[in-house]
């Protein structure tokens, strides 16, 4: 059976520098230019989202839990963690260890999209 070798999101923002600020500076994501203006790429590590701009779309905060798009799985999720809460982003589900063994969080970005972010629990992050 084939292999999916990567993995890209694709998401419709309705200001595409908001957008872009957001993700560079409370997730530190980097941020790509290409020839087309209505996009945007932002990488981290070995996630890319691919972000265009859709001033007219859904905003979507409206669609409630069908505004998630991805679970991220880091490493160092506690500095994470503190880093995304004093860069003020807005928390959807506070840091916690959870019965599946993650010990996760979630955000909502500028644009309204939810993010949840996973580390496995081991010996060193049971405690909380």
């Amino acid at each position: 059976m084939p292999k999916i070798t990567r993995s890209c999101f694709v998401i419709a923002v309705p200001d595409l520098q908001k957008s872009a600020a957001f993700y560079r500076d409370a997730l530190g994501f980097t941020i790509q230019t290409i020839p087309d203006p209505g996009w945007l790429y932002y990488h981290y590590g070995n996630c890319t989202i691919l972000a265009g701009e859709c001033p007219k779309a859904i905003p979507p905060a409206e669609l409630g839990d069908h505004s998630y798009f991805a679970y991220l799985q880091v490493q160092e999720i506690d500095s994470l963690y503190e880093s995304v809460r004093k860069a003020g982003a807005q928390i959807s589900k506070p840091l916690r260890n959870e019965p599946w063994q993650m010990r996760e969080f979630g955000i909502v970005t500028v644009d309204g999209h939810r993010i949840m972010f996973g580390e496995p629990i081991s010996t060193d992050n049971e405690a909380v």
